[in-house]
């Protein structure tokens, strides 16, 4: 086919000597497998933001920085540099998340290079050497499903081991290579410690998982996977053998209403006081 515009640098530095096809399309990218040498691989060419239908939300940006000072206030301040670097920070994020999960161990393509918006990866296939399908293409048997079910699972786990989530885990964004699933799609991965919201991510893509999975295994759609994990990793307690149960143990303990309210008072009275120190400070009084 005739090479898209995109990839014509990639082409001429070397890094693609052929394009071979469309693979798809999607709200993000566009995911074209192309020849490099002897290997085959695919190049995600991700979309401009003004074509995006995927919004980069604050709620995934959030906890993300840039190593320059200036670029983070331009990003803070939304100028138009400031959109670029955020731009060019949200492929990167993808970029950088593959290479974090890949040495963790996670089921993740393999990246090779990201440059000019264009990202080089591994081409995830089946056991006959095509295309690897995505999972929601895929019949289940109730047994099948259970089996995927947990091995996803465990690839949860790795990712929060490793300090992310993926942030939009589904059965759209997993494919079933020949020796197993493979996780995709990671420019809106999340930082678990720098992210407010990441225990609500986290429990959004398990209960994904549970959602898909429970058609094929009714079981599946009564368990709390998503909160014992992390209930297991705020308490320092998960591990990428972690043994689930899906059941959270809940802490029925009452609350001591007064000792709340008196460490609130306490920290007023604190916070007076820093004030009034400051102030001192400041008039020499």
């Amino acid at each position: 086919m005739k090479t898209p515009k995109r990839l014509l640098p990639l082409v001429e530095e070397g890094l693609i000597d052929e394009v071979i096809s469309q693979l798809m399309s999607g709200k993000e990218a566009t995911v074209y497998v192309v020849r490099s040498g002897d290997a085959t691989r695919c190049a995600k060419v991700y979309k401009d933001a003004r074509e995006r239908s995927f919004r980069q939300a604050a709620s995934y940006r959030e906890g993300r920085k840039v190593k320059n000072s200036r670029q983070q206030r331009a990003m803070e301040k939304g100028s138009r540099y400031g959109r670029e670097v955020q731009e060019q920070a949200w492929q990167n994020a993808e970029v950088d998340a593959l290479f974090q999960l890949a040495n963790a161990g996670v089921r993740v393509p393999q990246p090779f290079i990201c440059t000019d918006g264009v990202l080089l990866m591994e081409l995830v296939t089946d056991a006959d050497g095509n295309v690897a399908p995505r999972l929601n293409d895929v019949d289940l048997t109730e047994a099948r499903a259970l089996e995927l079910h947990a091995l996803l699972l465990n690839q949860v786990v790795r990712m929060l081991c490793a300090g992310v989530i993926h942030g939009d885990l589904s059965e759209y964004n997993i494919l079933l290579a020949a020796d197993g699933p493979v996780i995709i799609d990671l420019p809106q991965a999340v930082d678990a410690a720098g992210n407010l919201e990441a225990p609500a991510m986290l429990e959004r893509d398990v209960n994904n998982l549970a959602a898909y999975f429970g058609r094929f295994a009714p079981a599946l759609l009564e368990a709390s996977y998503g909160k014992e994990i992390w209930t297991l990793f705020e308490a320092g307690a998960l591990h990428v053998d972690a043994e689930l149960t899906g059941r959270v143990e809940l802490d029925t303990t009452p609350i001591d209403l007064e000792a709340v309210l008196q460490e609130l008072e306490d920290t007023r009275l604190d916070e007076e006081a820093r004030l009034r120190y400051e102030q001192s400070l400041r008039t020499g009084t």
